[in-house]
């Protein structure tokens, strides 16, 4: 029994022992900490953690959860505006959730942050100082409490991070000091030979640049709601967004009333009404709100809503969502709407305005967007309506910075290529953009795409197996089994190079609509690195070389030939296969420019080309020219005259 007591007893003072270390508070020394640092204290401490299912057998692949507290307190004498904290995690942490704190690279949680992170305000973006508030550290400090989980770090020992740091412009940040094993503590303070322009007194930061820029200005505003005006601007001259979609997270319990110039994907009042926001707003008649989730989804109106009195009349409104680039249309690149947000106690004050968070673009067949944080920028001006020569300003506004990713995902489109000296065309690659995963599936993936005659371009995938084997049976070419699945792609695009001569050449790209999409207004850019600079003209679209990208043509259709239609049936749907939407021009080059330029070679295709801003997959390898490069083929004449019949006819 006496030894029993005493294991119980030596279990219990282990356990206190523990507890000591993973579930301790900030104590008295980090106030001291705090007290000894004359600029901006950083904490990192490690607060609680256990092990999480499943038991693996490899330790370093074991999971555990960690709790831990992110301090960040201004004790310096300017104020710390749009705070941003770098903690520099390592045990391939996953972040589940973080209170007032939002990931500055706009991602939302649950994330993965195990190559470090960095934080950024949410309910309390600007640290004050003590001198403007008394010492009042509800305004001059925040706290973030982060719950997630890592790998192969197993209690007693402490995953800690590898650095904190302040992340802002100015300052400089000391060797960060320790206390016990479970925290981390650091002062960073102004750097004293930083040279800027700004004044010390400059309450906003500079605009950004990027692919997309989203501006969110409140306009008007009263102790329970305001009005807000967003307007979506793309800066990328080949960027653009089709029929885009705009979402976010609303920090406080906002919901939205009215809106002019856009629409919520969903009309919902449900969430308020058995919600908070229905017990406070009592007298408030719900069934006239538009929105109150916490991630609503925001789409544009169509061209006919524009003069409609109670959801139109915004400038830049109401075009099915389209985006165009500036190098397209300036007057089409940018898109604008207003809403009405009614917030929530304790925010309940004309001057206590919070924009949301993780906002996220996105189009169809355009390219991804990754977007950033709000940042507050000086009040954006806009000409007076009722006094024209006067600008009205708007009351606060913020910018969101959002940059095109190079994510991994397939293609939304791809290039086939061939030319007047070999008889073959190189197709779209293989699964282009994309594959299923069908395992039951009688294609394959990894073979390469099959030579074809150029009349099979103008066929689906589907009914081109037969023209494959008889071209491979009369050009003596492998014939894989199983076959190479198709391109999946719903655009391609054909660049044909079509003549070479002493002084000059041309190309000729056709552009084919496989999907049950339209697109309007739709642009073609192509790189050509040899060659961009001796081009000359494009005959029936309109084209120009962009001075703002390097070698690069730009191509667009000319009024009246500007729709790309989709995908169509045959003249006789039970037999014939069906018709995609095409267009087609040709282009000369002239070797002035360009001298030593070798087309044949490789020279006269491009390097990259991108439809509508989605950069399209390329074949690996050029047309050979070893038959003889001056003798243009039978097949590649008749695939001339039929393109030819199919897109004037």
């Amino acid at each position: 029994m006496a030894s029993h007591v005493y294991s119980c007893c030596c279990f219990f003072t282990f356990a206190v022992a523990v507890a000591s270390i993973f579930c301790s508070t900030p104590s008295t020394s980090q106030t001291q900490a705090a007290g000894s640092c004359n600029g901006i204290f950083l904490s990192y401490a490690y607060t609680d953690g256990w092990r999480l299912p499943p038991n693996v057998t490899d330790p370093a692949e074991q999971p555990y959860r960690f709790e831990s507290t992110l301090t960040v307190l201004n004790n310096g004498l300017e104020e710390l505006k749009e705070w941003k904290v770098h903690v520099g995690f390592r045990h391939s942490e996953w972040l589940v959730s973080a209170s007032n704190a939002v990931l500055a690279d706009g991602a939302s949680l649950p994330a993965a942050v195990g190559n470090g992170t960095v934080f950024s305000g949410s309910t309390v973006r600007d640290l004050k100082t003590a001198v403007e508030t008394a010492g009042d550290l509800s305004q001059m400090q925040v706290t973030v409490d982060m719950v997630g989980s890592l790998l192969g770090v197993a209690p007693p020992a402490v995953p800690m991070p590898s650095s904190i740091n302040l992340v802002n412009d100015g300052f400089l940040c000391g060797q960060p000091s320790g206390q016990g094993s479970n925290e981390t503590r650091v002062c960073c303070t102004r750097d004293p030979n930083l040279k800027t322009n700004t004044s010390s007194i400059e309450e906003f930061e500079p605009r950004q640049k990027g692919d997309v820029s989203m501006t969110y200005d409140v306009i008007r505003t009263y102790d329970s709601n305001y009005w807000a005006e967003v307007t979506i601007a793309i800066h990328n001259p080949l960027g653009r967004l089709d029929n885009w979609q705009l979402s976010w997270d609303w920090s406080n319990d906002e919901f939205i009333y009215a809106m002019k110039g856009a629409y919520p994907s969903s009309i919902d009042s449900s969430e308020c009404i058995f919600g908070s926001q229905g017990d406070f707003y009592k007298e408030l008649d719900f069934a006239n709100v538009l929105n109150c989730q916490k991630r609503p989804t925001i789409v544009d109106l169509p061209p006919t809503s524009f003069n409609d009195t109670n959801i139109g009349q915004i400038p830049f409104c109401c075009r099915n969502g389209t985006i165009l680039p500036p190098t397209m249309d300036p007057s089409k690149s940018s898109s604008r709407f207003q809403m009405q947000v009614f917030k929530m106690p304790p925010n309940l004050n004309r001057s206590k305005l919070t924009p949301p968070s993780n906002w996220e673009i996105k189009g169809t067949l355009n390219p991804d967007y990754k977007c950033g944080n709000p940042i507050r920028v000086s009040p954006s001006e806009s000409p007076d309506p009722t006094h024209p020569p006067s600008n009205r300003s708007a009351i606060a506004s913020w910018q969101v910075v959002c940059n095109i990713t190079n994510t991994n995902r397939a293609n939304k489109c791809c290039v086939s290529f061939s030319a007047y000296y070999n008889e073959s065309v190189i197709p779209c690659n293989t699964c282009a953009c994309g594959c299923n995963n069908n395992i039951e599936r009688t294609c394959s993936a990894p073979s390469p795409a099959m030579l074809l005659p150029p009349e099979a371009l103008l066929v689906p995938f589907e009914n081109r197996t037969e023209k494959a084997l008889t071209w491979a049976e009369l050009k003596h070419l492998h014939v894989p089994n199983p076959m190479p699945c198709g391109d999946n792609c719903g655009v391609t695009v054909n660049w044909h190079v079509s003549t070479d001569y002493r002084n000059g050449w041309t190309a000729r790209v056709t552009l084919f609509n496989w999907g049950d999409t339209s697109f309007a207004d739709w642009f073609l850019a192509v790189e050509m690195e040899k060659a961009a600079k001796g081009f000359e003209e494009v005959y029936s679209f309109n084209g120009s070389a962009l001075e703002s990208v390097k070698d690069t043509i730009f191509m667009q259709g000319k009024e009246g030939l500007n729709y790309l239609v989709a995908e169509t049936d045959g003249s006789n749907p039970r037999k014939d296969p069906r018709v995609p939407g095409k267009q087609q021009s040709v282009i000369s080059f002239t070797k002035k420019a360009t001298p030593g330029i070798d087309v044949a070679g490789g020279d006269g295709f491009p390097t990259k080309v991108f439809f509508n801003g989605e950069e399209c997959s390329l074949p690996s390898v050029f047309p050979s020219s070893a038959a003889g490069r001056m003798e243009v083929s039978l097949g590649a004449i008749m695939f001339l005259l039929m393109v030819f019949s199919f897109v004037f006819v």
